[in-house]
């Protein structure tokens, strides 16, 4: 049986993982995340999956091994996890009333061979009050998130609407995952 494993401790990407009912391991690593700014938004999320996949895959050299990461991106500026409530509520105010771009690049290393590939969702958000923002913020649940917010929970309140995949935007696009650990022989079990 060929042996599958999440590259991220991540509990949403576990989660849409588990809904395609596929049997898998969760082996995180703990790899540098920092980026070359020159990067464009689509190379710097295909580079930190990768980082993610190849430093579990040497551990798991016989493993079809998927890394993931996510960035939003508003303004041709990139924002990654909030450090704190103040840049939750900075985040999610520039976020507010406009449009922004997701990214999500996934990793796929196998003993064979492996892809890197990304998608990208548009998102529109609400014109929000800072009261809205505030309270939010004060729920916990954007300060390990991407932008500052989770489309799957209380921050589907935010969304206006969305141009793309929604599975990008929780963290991994599970339609094209699924194809491509298909392209590289993995046998899906349906």
């Amino acid at each position: 049986m060929q042996n599958l494993i999440l590259a991220s401790s991540s509990p949403r990407r576990k989660e849409l993982l588990e809904n395609l009912h596929l049997t898998f391991a969760i082996s995180s690593s703990d790899v540098d995340e920092s980026f070359n700014p020159t990067l464009s938004p689509e190379e710097v999320v295909m580079e930190l999956a990768d980082r993610k996949a190849q430093a579990v895959f040497k551990e798991n050299s016989q493993a079809f091994v998927i890394g993931s990461d996510t960035i939003v991106v508003a303004n041709s500026r990139i924002l990654g996890k909030p450090a704190d409530e103040a840049e939750a509520i900075s985040m999610l105010t520039t976020l507010s009333g406009k449009q922004h771009d997701v990214f999500t690049g996934v990793s796929i290393v196998s003993p064979t061979n492996s892809t890197k590939f990304f998608e990208k969702t548009e998102v529109w958000f609400w014109e929000l009050t800072d009261e809205e923002i505030r309270a939010y913020v004060k729920s916990g649940e954007p300060l390990d998130k991407a932008g500052a917010y989770g489309i799957q929970q209380l921050g589907s309140m935010l969304v206006k609407k969305i141009n793309g995949d929604y599975f990008a935007v929780v963290g991994l696009p599970v339609a094209r995952t699924v194809r491509e650990l298909k392209r590289l022989g993995y046998q899906l079990p349906y």
